[in-house]
């Protein structure tokens, strides 16, 4: 958490305060949000730089500048965008400040410490091996039945697995196996022909009804604004443990697998 919806509406709510803007300056407060260079080059090599657009791939935020090189930025469990004026007053969390030529500051807050910002000439050295964006038109049921080819991994840790399939994290995987009828203990290689079209609906489902609901506001996340997402509101089993399915009646049962809390209903997902 942020997963995909919530980063993609992060990115789309920074688009209107950042693009055309200048970099002035940038204030680290803790350097190891700093992932491959120093805070020195970093002010270095931005400084005077404008940002040309802002875009996604995964979890991933990237900021292309005017020279060709890309700002990355990954928000990891905690991490929040919001651009502020400059005298805006700023808290103990307020990790990593950009500041911009019309006298306002992009801010990365950080609760956790664990996000992280690169500067990159080749944006691939950094997400290069994401697997395919499930929103993405040609991410088709033949390409998931492809990648699913060969594998036998239980279907919740797959689905998690970055390399596989990109921007989906623990809410997006135990509703997407919901919405698809298959319970999250499931192997790969178990899949039906049919399960893999229910699959592949759900988890484009699943996604765009988070980006649609402005995402889930569970814990720490916040859009850009401020304000709060509403996917919370609609989770069909996660963090629903012991409430009764929606479908069915059955309460919603919690089990854990590969380290990840997982939620699911034992009589909808079979």
């Amino acid at each position: 958490m942020p997963e995909l919806p919530e980063v993609e509406m992060v990115a789309r709510g920074l688009r209107g305060s950042l693009i055309g803007q200048m970099i002035t300056e940038v204030r680290c407060y803790w350097p190891r949000h700093m992932d491959g260079l120093s805070v020195t080059e970093m002010q270095r090599r931005v400084h005077g730089r404008s940002i040309q657009a802002i875009g996604r791939r995964g979890k991933y935020l990237l900021f292309p500048l005017d020279d060709g090189q890309t700002l990355i930025i990954h928000l990891r469990m905690s991490g929040r965008l919001s651009v502020v004026a400059a005298n805006s007053p700023t808290d103990k969390h307020t990790h990593t400040i950009f500041s911009l030529n019309n006298g306002r500051e992009l801010r990365f807050w950080d609760q956790r410490k664990f996000g992280r910002v690169w500067l990159v000439d080749d944006v691939e050295t950094v997400v290069g091996k994401l697997g395919p964006e499930p929103l993405d038109e040609d991410f088709s049921v033949a390409m998931l039945q492809e990648r699913l080819n060969g594998r036998k991994r239980t279907l919740k840790p797959l689905l998690l697995d970055q390399t596989f399939v990109a921007g989906l994290g623990n809410i997006y995987a135990d509703e997407a196996l919901f919405y698809a009828g298959i319970h999250p203990t499931r192997t790969s290689d178990t899949l039906s022909e049919a399960e893999i079209v229910r699959l592949h609906g759900a988890m484009k489902k699943a996604l765009q009804l988070g980006i649609a609901r402005g995402g889930a506001s569970l814990e720490l996340y916040l859009r850009p604004d401020g304000t709060k997402g509403g996917m919370q509101l609609v989770l069909a089993v996660f963090r629903r443990t012991g409430e009764s399915c929606y479908d069915c009646g059955t309460p919603i049962e919690r089990i854990v697998l590969g380290g990840r809390s997982t939620h699911f209903c034992p009589h909808c997902q079979i």
